[in-house]
Formats: structure tokens, C-alpha cells, sequence
């Protein structure tokens, strides 16, 4: 049997009052973007880590509630670990819908593993969780954080796309959580170099569904890379809808991933940062007929959450349907591996599909 640590300790206790202070929000807002984040180090692949996972079983701070618009919250983890490449969680993918996944950190680091969850449905810890740094073609690692500032990965079959924002880049890897080798090639993303801004470009790696009119396409969005009327720079690779479109920006929030719905409209899930609020994530569903060359893309919001949530500063979404046909929402943070951050995973319904 494998076996699954969970810790349940007293840090950021749903039912404490006074948890999020202005100065906390400030403090943590900055460490969201990166602002005193530190740099891993890197191991040889692949390294086992035993992961603590501590339940969240309360997603507003304080309350019992578990209906969010169209959301229904299961259930979530505060994950840590005595690992020191534990962290950076940027961006993952299942590749068993709501068990095994593969993702990639912001520096440099694939991750593979799974999520346990109790008779309940709900997530109750991590197993069989590894790491593993980004090698190139010599085999050496990398190490440079300018070259593997992976952001994104949408994966289909054996093979993994990943989205870098720094150095602005789409790969394909073959997925081998045994060993992950050099790129297998890289790929044209169709928009201008020169409308990519520096640690504002690629984030959002999706594949759409294969019955729908974008055939299986993938799908890029920049984070915060803009035109004159202030829209993201978005486009389509591939397929009979290739070219390029815009993502409206509303409210000063930043997209950090996304993924396909069934019925082909686009989740994203949007990060905002202030002085005086600290950060918060929002989730927004992009009409699947506005994600089209020359189109604007935009939809209604069916979440945002702020400090009196149980948020971080996220950035990893995936979609999956669960074995009742539900469809079922996970989100990931990325913890910029600071001290006063948490590395969290949060699971939603979402009704009406």
C-alpha cells in the first residue's frame, strides 16, 4: 500500500481570526511575484520527496460555505516538505484525470506524482511525489533561470508541451517520469517577439478538445503581454483555426493558466497583486466562439477570491472529469520557495456540465 503523510498542524487554521493582516498581505504579495524568492539547487534525476500534506477543509477563512457561484469546493492541501527542491509549483497537468500528474516549476524542475483522496472524494494527500531539474541536449542540467522559466504544460499522450516566459519559448519532451531528456523540438507560437515583454510572455499552455472546431489544437495566451487597447496577446498554433487573437484584460489581473472545458469555452485563471490588498486569484470562462483569429476572447467570471481565502499565489489549473461524470476544477500554487508562502492544492465541482 502506498503510503500518504498528512500533517495537521495550526498554521493558517481556517477558523483563526486575524490570520491576514494588511501587513501580511503586503509581505506575501511581494514574494508572490518573486520579489525575495530564492533559487533551488539542483539534484541529479529523479529525486523521491515525502510530501506533508495538511487538508484544507475550508476554502473562505472562518466559514463552513462551500457553493462559490457555479463552484462547489471539495477540498484542498497545504502541502510542505523537508526537500529543499520542494516548491515552485508553476504548472501541471493530469495524466490520470484527478490522480497522476506531470508538471513543471518556474525553475527548472519537472514533477511527477499523485493525489490521494478519502472515502469522502475529497483530496487528502500526495503519494509517489518526485522531482527532477531540466536538462539540455548534453544531458547537463541547465541551472540558468533565464532559460528554464517554465510556466505552462498541457500534455497529450506521451508528450508534454511546456511554455517558458523569460526566454520566450514553446518545447515539446517526451514524458518519461523515470528520466525527462532534452527537447524533443521547439515550436512556432506565431506571435511577434517584439510583443512579448520580459517575464510577462508565454504562460498559458492548452489543448483544446478534438471533437471541437479548433480539432485538438493548442492554444498560447501570454501573461501580460499587450497591445495598444490593453488585450493579451493569444493565439491558436496549429490546426484550421491557426493565428493569432487577443484575451480581454480586465481589473489589472494577469492570466497564469488555463485549460479547455468540455464544451470548448476556455477556463483561465487570473492573479492580481496590490500594495494594499495583497494578491488574488480569479477564474474566468472565455467563450469557446471568441477563441478565434482576429477575435477578442472573453467571458464571465465565476470566481475571485482574495486573502480571506484560502489562496496563494496561484498559478497551475487543470480540468478533469471525475469517475461520476463530474467535472472537476484543480489549481495549484506556487510558493517562489519563501518561507511565508504555501504550496497549495485546491479542488472544485464545477456544476453544470
Amino acid at each position: 500500500m502506498k503510503r500518504v503523510v498528512c500533517f495537521f498542524g495550526p498554521r493558517s487554521d481556517p477558523g483563526q481570526k486575524g490570520v491576514s493582516t494588511p501587513i501580511l498581505h503586503i509581505v506575501l504579495a511581494a514574494l508572490a511575484i518573486g520579489v525575495l524568492a530564492s533559487p533551488a539547487s539542483a539534484e541529479n534525476p529523479p529525486e523521491a520527496m515525502e510530501i506533508r500534506s495538511r487538508p484544507i477543509r475550508a476554502f473562505r477563512i472562518g466559514s463552513d460555505e462551500t457553493r462559490f457561484g457555479p463552484l462547489q469546493f471539495v477540498g484542498g492541501l497545504e502541502m510542505t516538505s523537508y526537500a529543499r527542491d520542494f516548491g515552485s509549483l508553476s504548472g501541471f497537468s493530469f495524466t490520470e484525470p484527478g490522480t497522476s500528474f506531470a508538471g513543471v516549476s518556474d525553475n527548472g524542475f519537472w514533477y511527477f506524482g499523485r493525489v490521494v483522496h478519502d472515502a469522502q472524494g475529497r483530496p487528502l494527500g500526495l503519494a509517489d511525489f518526485s522531482m527532477q531539474p531540466m536538462l539540455d541536449k548534453s544531458g547537463d542540467v541547465i541551472g540558468e533561470k533565464w532559460f528554464t522559466d517554465a510556466e505552462g504544460i498541457a500534455v497529450r499522450g506521451d508528450v508534454a508541451t511546456v511554455s517558458f516566459e523569460r526566454e520566450h519559448k514553446l518545447a515539446e519532451f517526451r514524458l518519461a517520469r523515470e528520466g525527462m531528456g532534452a527537447e524533443l523540438r521547439s515550436l512556432p507560437f506565431l506571435i511577434p517577439a517584439e510583443e512579448l515583454r520580459r517575464n510577462k510572455g508565454i504562460e498559458t499552455i492548452a489543448i483544446a478538445p478534438d471533437d471541437g472546431p479548433l480539432a485538438g489544437a493548442r492554444v498560447v495566451i501570454s501573461e501580460r503581454s499587450i497591445d495598444t487597447q490593453g488585450n493579451v496577446f493569444a493565439t491558436i498554433i496549429e490546426g484550421p483555426q491557426k493565428g493569432i487573437f487577443k484575451v480581454a484584460r480586465k481589473d489589472a489581473f494577469d492570466i497564469t493558466d488555463g485549460a479547455f472545458l468540455p464544451d470548448g469555452d476556455l477556463l483561465v485563471l487570473e492573479r492580481s497583486f496590490s500594495v494594499a490588498s495583497g494578491v488574488a486569484m480569479r477564474l474566468r470562462r472565455l467563450k469557446g466562439e471568441s477563441v478565434r483569429p482576429g477575435m477578442l476572447a472573453d467571458g464571465p467570471v465565476l470566481l475571485t477570491a482574495d486573502m480571506s481565502y484560502q489562496i496563494d499565489n496561484m498559478e497551475g489549473l487543470d480540468v478533469w472529469r471525475r469517475a461520476d461524470g463530474a467535472t472537476m476544477v484543480s489549481i495549484v500554487s506556487d510558493d517562489n520557495h519563501s518561507i511565508l508562502q504555501r504550496n497549495l492544492y485546491l479542488e472544485f465541482r464545477l456544476d453544470g456540465e
